[in-house]
């Protein structure tokens, strides 16, 4: 019999949640998707060392700030993963510019500038976004530039609808981190299929489907394989090597749990900015745990800033 990993590539398509080199070229996701957490492990990996060495010298040399020295380094590790897969690399905006629509399109045209310098084309990216309203409206401009986008810490159906009514190209419905919640206030555990994150993106994608939604759903942040079994036939999902490889070691038979045909036909939602944040307010789950998520992200990325400073001094 195929393994779980062979048969959820048939159903769905597999992205690997991490910037290690060695577990990419073992496991051959399609896609490749980072966040300054993954960037920062990056950088201490070993296939990345002279990496590493060439943009500080360089940067030195031109009298880059460590800000600019990250962006390279961010970028200098997307054009080594774009390498290793056939689809694409997802690149994230500064954690710090999530509240500043400007802002963050400025500098998602400087990234998708930087990787054209280096030869890969913003038809092998995803920039990523966090899904706040501010996060979404650049996202909308993004795209009718040509720049497909993809919205992060996404927690909740309103978020999804906003994403929708922007014509982004794919959200990233983070499932460990909403049962992480759930488990916190409930003090248990949940089985596969009553899990608060698996069933958010069943309601995520039966929303899609049911609208003729073209955005693509990518479950992730999974804590375990059942989360991820449950949501087989999801667009795509991110998952990290560990997984991955418990995966590819079974070989059970994995049944296909998200069809199109499927859907319910849930009616269109009409998302405005002031229903937006309403709906956020109301929703304590989804509003923690972006925020928390925005914290962490800007955390990894000071923690980056930190360390090219040490080594230009």
């Amino acid at each position: 019999m195929q393994t779980s990993l062979s048969q959820l590539r048939q159903m769905t398509t597999v992205v690997a949640d991490t910037g290690d080199v060695t577990a990419i070229r073992a496991l051959k996701p399609v896609d490749c998707t980072t966040n300054p957490s993954l960037i920062l492990k990056a950088l201490q990996m070993p296939a990345f060392e002279e990496l590493v060495a060439r943009e500080i010298e360089a940067g030195r040399g031109a009298g880059k700030t460590p800000l600019e020295i990250a962006d390279a380094l961010t970028v200098g590790v997307g054009v080594e993963l774009a390498k290793l897969v056939p689809g694409r690399v997802s690149t994230e905006v500064d954690a710090r510019l999530s509240f500043d629509t400007a802002a963050s399109v400025a500098k998602a045209r400087a990234l998708v500038a930087a990787y054209a310098e280096r030869g890969v084309g913003r038809d092998r990216l995803f920039i990523k976004l966090a899904a706040t309203w501010e996060g979404i409206r650049a996202a909308e401009i993004l795209q009718q530039e040509g720049t497909d986008c993809n919205l992060t810490l996404l927690f909740s159906l309103t978020q999804a609808a906003a994403c929708a009514d922007a014509g982004v190209a794919l959200i990233s419905p983070f499932v460990g981190r909403i049962t992480d919640w759930h488990t916190a206030r409930d003090g248990r555990a949940f089985a596969a299929q009553e899990d608060p994150g698996v069933l958010s993106v069943r309601e995520i994608y039966d929303y899609y489907k049911s609208n003729g939604i073209e955005t693509i759903v990518m479950g992730a942040s999974f804590r375990n394989i059942g989360q991820v079994k449950a949501l087989a036939g999801c667009d795509r999902l991110t998952i990290s090597p560990g997984l991955l490889q418990e995966l590819d070691a079974e070989t059970a038979e994995l049944k296909r749990m998200l069809t199109p045909e499927k859907a319910t036909g849930r009616a269109r939602l009409a998302v405005d900015e002031a229903r937006f944040r309403w709906k956020m307010n109301a929703d304590a789950m989804a509003t923690e745990k972006l925020a928390e998520g925005i914290r962490n992200f800007d955390a990894d990325h000071e923690k980056l800033l930190h360390r090219i400073a040490e080594k230009l001094a």
